[in-house]
């Protein structure tokens, strides 16, 4: 009797112990922390602001504080530094800094495009891209993706990232003010400041990664574009933390399928719009094919950024460059096989 006793107080001790064991296992090691961003309101990191307003964050576990900094170089040398655990960057940043020897991962991707777009003044003269020679170009930070995309665009028609003048200008209303006043006399930047300028009249767009075509036509292949990524040695020691950051992700891009543009009106902060809403809802049109449906990271558009750096960063060697090292879909995968 007393052994019955026994096994029935163990197996009631074991039933109230158990349940509570299992999510505990599943808890963020870090559930505290930092994720730098170069420009949140741009719709380049939509998907992030989404996680952020819908509480996807909080529902995995995780107390996220969003950093914003002028541009994604910015937000790169925040985690570099130690002052931030993940960038909510360019995709193709991971590779610059494993070719300087730093071992970075991105986990989940945000866009399939860039949707970055060069716009030069209406009060320059422009007939070809050799005009570009002796311009003051426009950026969100030097070093940033915007950067990138003007000195691919310059590579490819037979310039030198040298024969312009690279100005950080940000990506809101400072963007806005720098081209109208004549400060620069092209722009490299993110939507919704290209729409705005291009429907005022201010600018005329002469490159576009808005959507897939526009992409392929200018990179010859897919080129991923913003994603989460932090250092090799986070992503090893937290994976659960990552986990958790792709699943709000995941939640992010799978609302931003089914969502119309009254619904990105209501969830995004009433300053992203830059005191026009119809812009806004135009420029986001103009921009949501080139969201990522699901988070994936093309094995394809690994090899295309790569080449694109290798074409103006001497540094870029890619016989020397490790793209499994770079990104991984492991987290996504098991995201898309619990969310539905």
């Amino acid at each position: 009797m007393r052994a019955r006793i026994l096994a029935i107080l163990f197996a009631a001790l074991a039933a109230a112990v158990l349940p509570r064991a299992a999510p505990a296992q599943d808890k963020p090691e870090k559930p505290k922390l930092t994720i730098a961003v170069g420009g949140k309101a741009a719709f380049y990191y939509l998907p992030l602001t989404i996680a952020e307003q819908r509480g996807y964050f909080k529902e995995e576990g995780l107390d996220v504080d969003i950093v914003d900094f002028a541009g994604g170089s910015a937000a790169l040398r925040a985690v570099v530094g130690g002052s931030a655990d993940v960038v909510s960057g360019a995709y193709e940043h991971t590779i610059s800094l494993q070719a300087s020897k730093q071992y970075f991962t991105a986990f989940v991707l945000q866009g399939r495009a860039p949707a970055i777009s060069i716009g030069v003044s209406s009060k320059a003269s422009y007939r070809s891209p050799a005009d570009f020679k002796g311009m003051k170009v426009g950026v969100s930070a030097p070093g940033s993706s915007t950067n990138m995309v003007v000195n691919y665009f310059l590579a490819k028609n037979g310039l030198k990232p040298t024969d312009v003048a690279i100005i950080g200008v940000g990506t809101g209303s400072a963007a806005l003010a720098a081209l109208r006043s004549g400060r620069i006399d092209a722009l490299s930047n993110v939507d919704p400041v290209m729409t705005m300028l291009e429907q005022k009249g201010d600018a005329k767009i002469v490159a576009s990664t808005r959507t897939l075509a526009g992409t392929e036509q200018l990179f010859g292949g897919p080129m991923p574009a913003g994603c989460l990524y932090a250092s090799e040695d986070f992503v090893k020691a937290n994976p659960r933390t990552v986990q958790a950051l792709t699943n709000a992700m995941v939640k992010a891009l799978k609302w931003l399928q089914q969502a119309g543009p009254s619904d990105i009106i209501k969830t995004v902060p009433e300053a992203y719009l830059l005191g026009d809403r119809a812009l806004y809802l135009a420029s986001y049109n103009n921009v949501k094919g080139a969201f990522s449906p699901d988070g994936l990271i093309p094995d394809a558009g690994a090899r295309t950024s790569l080449k694109a750096l290798a074409s103006f960063d001497p540094k870029v060697k890619p016989q020397e460059i490790d793209l499994s090292r770079t990104y991984t879909n492991a987290f996504v995968r098991k995201a898309l096989a619990s969310i539905k």
